[in-house]
């Protein structure tokens, strides 16, 4: 299975087009390399591919790649699909981008394809699309023989929808089998918690991308205080340090490959120079840039 990583960054890209923090200002000055929203494709095949979520940041990304250039006839393109994590519009607006494709099949968690029923009306009248529900029991195949399964791993809602209760289908990881070689990816850009069952499903795997959304729990300030209203939600991303964090969690899984992506501007992680990449570095975990590909 080859993975090209098209985005590495959270939503808003780096450097932020609204932020002057330090890290931002050095990517402005060239000091720190830029890095579009996060996005992944997927193939077992080199011909047919599979996006995992669709950044508004999709058509430089695809434009970047060769594997993902069209041809040879006018209109032929090897992207056949989208996977997506959750209704995020920094996960979802790409899908503007593909309208008029036809024949795409795109997956999703049932509140999120119910979220997106707007958005799905007016993309099927560009060109019919297939959407079908990413958690079905059994998982489902692509082209390019991969095998996919979908595993909760969040509860958050997208802010553009009216307040509703928690409702753990919002957001899932991916596992992806090649079943031509057993290779394993899991894809998890977005995770609330970690849980006894994705520690599991880290065992299972040869290469886990998963969140790097923020270093500290109180990167973008302190947490609300109990009682007090004081400071800002907890955010719906384990943070990669600290008590419980995702970096000590990994630990326990040394045979794994383990990438950070989903990078927020405000994560020093960015700086290849920086203490934090450092520490992450020298436990074994990658920090990988836009355009990077391997194999699994």
């Amino acid at each position: 299975m080859r993975v090209v990583l098209l985005g590495t960054a959270a939503g808003g890209g780096f450097p932020q087009w609204n932020c002057a923090c330090a890290l931002c200002a050095a990517a402005r000055d060239g000091k720190l390399p830029s890095r579009t929203q996060e996005c992944v494709a997927v193939t077992g095949n080199a011909r047919d591919w599979w996006l995992l979520n669709a950044s508004p940041d999709i058509r430089p990304q695809l434009t970047a790649t060769a594997a993902l250039w069209p041809g040879p006839g006018p209109r032929d393109i090897p992207v056949r699909g989208v996977l997506l994590t959750d209704a995020e519009p920094d996960h979802v607006a790409g899908l503007t981008v593909l309208r008029g494709a036809a024949g795409l099949k795109v997956y999703a968690p049932s509140p999120v394809l119910t979220a997106l029923t707007p958005a799905r009306a007016v993309l099927d009248r560009y060109a019919p699309w297939e959407w079908a529900d990413s958690l079905a029991e059994g998982g489902f195949v692509l082209a390019g023989g991969l095998v996919v399964t979908a595993h909760p791993v969040g509860t958050k809602a997208p802010k553009y929808l009216p307040p509703r209760p928690p409702d753990d289908h919002w957001v899932t990881a991916y596992r992806i089998e090649d079943l031509a070689t057993g290779g394993a990816l899991v894809y998890a850009p977005c995770v609330e918690a970690w849980t006894d069952t994705f520690d599991d499903l880290l065992t299972t795997a040869d290469c886990a991308v998963l969140d790097g959304t923020f270093f500290t729990v109180d990167e973008m300030g302190p947490p609300v205080r109990a009682g007090t209203g004081a400071g800002r939600p907890r955010p719906a991303h384990l943070p990669v340090s600290g008590p419980g964090g995702s970096l000590g969690r990994l630990a326990a899984h040394p045979g794994v490959r383990r990438i950070y992506t989903h990078l927020n501007n405000t994560n020093p992680l960015l700086d290849a120079g920086s203490a934090a990449r450092g520490q992450v570095n020298g436990a074994g975990i990658e920090v990988l840039m836009d355009g990077a590909e391997f194999v699994v």
